[in-house]
């Protein structure tokens, strides 16, 4: 791909962060996760079809399943096999080829991942955070990008965790502490966002 590939200069003051949702759900507590992470995956798929029309970056933050030696199509092709209990949600997650990744070692989107560096190469100070699972992943995510000062958008419909309940409080937490909007995604004006 040359350097002059249009999305590579591409400046947005808002990015669609897709954590996690490239998955393969075969760890204790995936198979209580699947229905609600099943769900959202239509919410963030709806939502990604609208930041796409608004010309905001979609950037796929993924856990690297200890797997170093791996690049983000091998591990979305691990979790799209049929033998893998999230292989229906990944492939709905299907990346766009403009779409950004982000391999992850630990639980926050941040830490020792180049993510801030790509936020900032996009002049972004709106995060749109969305996946699984919400009470680790997106929590610790949001925990780490409150600190940086990003301005927060975390709709509701479009996270997930494998007990409902720990779902709802952890959004409650991110609104309380980290100063989160967590307005559904239908409800979310990405143009007024993007302006800000």
């Amino acid at each position: 791909m040359g350097s002059d590939a249009p999305h590579i200069h591409k400046k947005s003051n808002t990015a669609l962060l897709v954590i996690d949702m490239i998955n393969d759900l075969e760890f204790p507590g995936g198979e209580d996760l699947l229905p609600y992470a099943s769900k959202a995956a239509d919410r963030i798929n709806d939502l990604k079809q609208r930041a796409n029309e608004q010309g905001i970056p979609v950037i796929y933050v993924n856990d690297n399943y200890g797997r170093w030696q791996s690049d983000f199509r091998e591990i979305y092709e691990a979790c799209a096999d049929e033998s893998k209990r999230g292989s229906d949600i990944t492939k709905k997650m299907k990346p766009l080829d403009e779409d950004y990744f982000v391999l992850k070692p630990q639980f926050s989107a941040f830490f020792a991942t180049p993510l801030e560096l790509l936020l900032d190469h996009l002049e972004t100070k709106n995060l749109i955070m969305t996946g699984v699972s919400g009470d680790k992943c997106i929590h610790f995510s949001a925990n780490d990008a409150y600190m940086r000062a990003y301005n927060l958008y975390i709709p509701s419909d479009c996270m997930a965790s494998d007990e409902e309940e720990n779902n709802k409080l952890t959004l409650e937490l991110m609104k309380n502490v980290n100063g989160a909007d967590t307005t559904p995604s239908a409800e979310l004006s990405l143009e007024e966002i993007n302006r800000r």
